[in-house]
């Protein structure tokens, strides 16, 4: 066991980088907005790094998922039920990942990802994306907290 979760503790915190690497992305690109607003460009751009962001952060949850073997059956609600079920403590299987400030801003994210990539016709409103941007600069506080204090856990009960 202890192989295994050495295997997946680094590949959690491989993922970590990649939401931190695109968390900075985000940030770089909301500060050229806030100097040029309505610059359609760097609107899309924001928005598909928010987009972006969200997926990171799912593709952490489906290894969470498949490492546990959290299972999830009902495909239509796939992306809802797997954030869901992060913030859920499964005794004597794993702590729960998200706090609750964490899962309100990744719900809004993902309701924002699922607007982004299915509403073609969609105009983005450049106040909206910032806004949404500076949530995210929120949620990379948030989530650090609630990264490590998995990770610790995860290694108390592994034991």
């Amino acid at each position: 066991m202890e192989e295994r979760l050495a295997v997946f503790l680094a590949e959690i915190s491989a993922q970590f980088k990649e939401i931190l690497k695109i968390h900075s992305l985000i940030e770089k690109k909301a500060e050229e907005l806030k100097r040029v607003p309505n610059n359609e460009d760097l609107i899309i751009s924001l928005a598909y790094r928010l987009h972006n962001l969200y997926c990171a952060y799912e593709d952490m949850f489906k290894i969470i998922a498949r490492f546990f073997e959290n299972q999830i059956e009902d495909f239509s609600k796939y992306h809802s039920t797997l954030l869901k079920r992060m913030q859920l403590d499964i005794e004597g299987i794993r702590p729960r990942l998200l706090s609750e400030e964490s899962f309100k801003i990744l719900d809004e994210l993902r309701g924002f990802r699922h607007v982004f990539r299915h509403a073609y016709s969609y105009e983005l409103e450049h106040e909206r994306v910032l806004k949404l941007a500076d949530k995210a600069s929120i949620l990379k506080k948030l989530f650090q907290k609630d990264f490590e204090t998995f990770k610790e856990k995860i290694k108390e009960e592994m034991k």
